[in-house]
Formats: C-alpha cells, sequence, structure tokens
C-alpha cells in the first residue's frame, strides 16, 4: 500500500509497507508572511543544504562553523538587512526572521550565531528609519564584517571596569558568551564604569577585535549549540577612544535603548528555535509514519504538530509588532514581546521533547538527529529574560512599578 501525507510544515513523506522514504524536506515558511520564492529564503535553503552535511560533526567536535559562516559572507547574508540604499540586501525583518529558521533545519549553531549578529543589525536599521546615525550599516555592507555581541551576559548593570582618560577610556572585562568570537570583526559590548562623576555608568562601544589587548579564551563547551564558538572575549586594558562609545548610560537604570534591542532582536533569535523545533518535528513524522496504525502514534503526532504551532505563532506575532523594525520602544512594547519569548521557548522545547515520543525508540538513537536537536533547543530558554524574570518584568511594567525594582 502507498499513500502520501502532506504536514503543516513542508515534509512530503512515501511510505511503502514499513519503509519510509523522505522525498523532499522544505520548509513552509507562510508562519513569517514571507514566500519561498524570496531571493533570500532561495540562498538559505541552497546554503542550508549545504551546512547540514557538517552539522553532527561539528556538534560531535566542538569546532566553529567556520566554513559555514564563510559561505554566509561570500553570500552577503551579513548585509542581508542593511538597507538597499546603504549598499545592503534590503531584507525584511520578517525575511531575515525566514533566513534563520531555514537555516536552523540545516545547522542550528550557524542559523543561532547569525542571529547574533544580525539582531546588532536590526538595532542599527530601527536607529536608520528614524532618521539617526546607524554609520555602522554601510561598513558592514561593504566588508560583511561579522558584529559580536556581548549583550547577554552584560544586560543592564554590565561587567568589567572602565577608567576615563583625557581620550577616552581604559577597560578590561570577560565578556562571556560572544557567539560568533572566532569569526568576529567587531566587538559591541558594554563595561561598567563604576567611579563616574554622576555615579555608576555603562559605556557601550563598539571595538576592532584587531585592538591590542582584545583576546579570545575558548571557554565555550556546552549541551548544546556547540558550534556557536561562543567563547569569551578578554579585554585587556584596551583603550577605547571617545568616538568609539555609543552611549553612557546610568548603570541601575533601564534604558530605552534595551527596549531596542528586545524589540529588534528577540523576532530573530527565536526564528533560529523554531527552525530547530522544525526539524525534530519533520524527523519525528518521519519515524512515525512507520507505526502509523498504532493507536497511540497520532494523538503525540498532533500534540507535538500543536506545540510547533503555537511556537510559530509567538514568533509570527513578535514579528508583526515589531513592524519591519519600525515599532514604537515602549516599556509596554517590550513587555509583551518578552512574554511572547517566554511562551515561544516553551513551545519550541516541548516541541522537540514530543518528537522524542512520536518518533518512538527510534527517535532516541543519535544517528536520529533527533537528540542533537533537544540539546540545541534548549539554549531559548537563557536569552533574556528567562521564564522567571519575564514575568515579574511583564508584572511590573502592568502594575505600573519600575520594571527593575
Amino acid at each position: 500500500m502507498v499513500h502520501d501525507l502532506y504536514w503543516p510544515d513542508g515534509l512530503r513523506i512515501r511510505t511503502v509497507r514499513a519503509m519510509t522514504i523522505v522525498e523532499e524536506q522544505t520548509a513552509d515558511l507562510h508562519w513569517t508572511g514571507v514566500e519561498r520564492t524570496s531571493r533570500w529564503i532561495v540562498e538559505a535553503e541552497e546554503v542550508a543544504a549545504t551546512l547540514s552535511a557538517d552539522a553532527a560533526a561539528l556538534d560531535e567536535s566542538g569546532a566553529f562553523v567556520d566554513e559555514g559562516f564563510a559561505l554566509l559572507r561570500e553570500r552577503g547574508f551579513m548585509s542581508m538587512l542593511v538597507p538597499s540604499e546603504l549598499g545592503g540586501g534590503g531584507a525584511t525583518h520578517a525575511e531575515a526572521c525566514a533566513v534563520l529558521a531555514t537555516l536552523a533545519r540545516g545547522c542550528p549553531a550557524t542559523s543561532l550565531t547569525l542571529s547574533m549578529h544580525t539582531h546588532l543589525i536590526a538595532a542599527q536599521v530601527w536607529r536608520h528609519h528614524r532618521d539617526l546615525p546607524a554609520p555602522v550599516l554601510a561598513k558592514v555592507a561593504d566588508k560583511q564584517l561579522v558584529l559580536v555581541s556581548t549583550g547577554a551576559s552584560d544586560w543592564i548593570e554590565s561587567n568589567g571596569t572602565a577608567t576615563k582618560t583625557d581620550t577616552g577610556f581604559r577597560v578590561s572585562g570577560r565578556k562571556a558568551p560572544a557567539s560568533g568570537a572566532p569569526a568576529g570583526d567587531i566587538l559591541v559590548t558594554s563595561i561598567r564604569w563604576e567611579d563616574a562623576p554622576d555615579g555608576p555608568q555603562v559605556i557601550h562601544a563598539a571595538v576592532p577585535f584587531a585592538t591590542e589587548g582584545v583576546s579570545i579564551e575558548e571557554t565555550w563547551d556546552t549541551l548544546g549549540m556547540r558550534a556557536t564558538g561562543s567563547h569569551t572575549v578578554v579585554l585587556d586594558d584596551v583603550l577605547i577612544p571617545d568616538e568609539a562609545v555609543s552611549l553612557i548610560r546610568p548603570g541601575n537604570e533601564w534604558h530605552p535603548v534595551w527596549s531596542t534591542v528586545v524589540g529588534a532582536a528577540m523576532p530573530l533569535i527565536m526564528s533560529s528555535y523554531v527552525g530547530v523545533a522544525e526539524a525534530a518535528a519533520e524527523r519525528a513524522v518521519a519515524l512515525a509514519t512507520r507505526r502509523a496504525t498504532r493507536p497511540d502514534v497520532a494523538p503525540v503526532v498532533g500534540r507535538m504538530l500543536g506545540r510547533l504551532t503555537s511556537a510559530r505563532d509567538s514568533v509570527r506575532a513578535m514579528i508583526d509588532s515589531s513592524r519591519n523594525l519600525r515599532f514604537d520602544n515602549t516599556l509596554e512594547h517590550t513587555a509583551t514581546t518578552l512574554s511572547r519569548k517566554s511562551t515561544a521557548t516553551a513551545a519550541a522545547i516541548d516541541t522537540v521533547s514530543m518528537a522524542l515520543d512520536a518518533g518512538g525508540g527510534a527517535a532516541y538513537a543519535r544517528g536520529s538527529g533527533i537528540d542533537r536537536l533537544f540539546r540545541d533547543v534548549q539554549g531559548a530558554r537563557y536569552h533574556p529574560l528567562s521564564t522567571e524574570r519575564q514575568e515579574g518584568f511583564t508584572g511590573r511594567i502592568a502594575l505600573g512599578l519600575d520594571p527593575l525594582d
């Protein structure tokens, strides 16, 4: 008996008795609002197919996705979000999200690392749309520079030490995790300035990796996303000139810059994890088809796909509310975005966990690939904010309180 099954995620499976043949695996990107005919999606599907060949080996070794990132540079993905009038690819925020979900189906670590770079670009595009200075955009488009963020570990209070000089600051600190550090050109970071005249401040700056005193200490050894190269960047008495400082803000207060970052970044980062969940669901359906006549199989497959839909819907809502990086960076928008981040995180993790149930014993084998995806998806819980902190943040804003107290 031969029959065809068409699942919402685009997986087409032909089953011949007990043998399952996966004829093609293509992403259904309608949840992002982007058509697969987009130039960037076509490119991403080609790259994802190449990346998938080495994804398991890189996970095993923990080596950085050097070749994958070189390919992304070659194809212009570093500047896909940069407006075309500045020499970039002119992709929309939704297209960038769809690209990351697509790449994650081939290599989650490459996708997540690119999201870390892309969210910095997105924040600058937000500034560009408001006629605010964003000089880095043209530079990235011209040279395909890789930006490396330390925001997740720095967050509000930041760390390290900054000492004012006549021409800038002398700074020291250890910044981790810094995803993509081995490929980085520019470190986008912050440093605590404890003895500032008006009380503790935080300076934000862009520091070239080639600057004297900047080094990488290979410390990244984790459960999942092992090939992101999220090592520790060490700043040892690094001179940061005044012109490289983009912002000086109070060290213990919420600043609107974080509302910009959250609104720009979360849809991108969580799109990578939706791609991980999609890949796991595809593999699970392929395995479950072998046992499709058993009465206990269809319900667990249905529950898994339901959680995948929830993950997609939560990220799509974030994409829509970002208004193609023209959102208002209010506390209310921030709180809603972070709530959706928590919802998407739980749904993505549930999807991959249920993939182990749906796929049966075969899913437990390392050869299924679901084990690697299960480890990779856990990373979603560590991006700001954790669910517990997000609930407090969102609740305080709803009650008219300071979000940080």
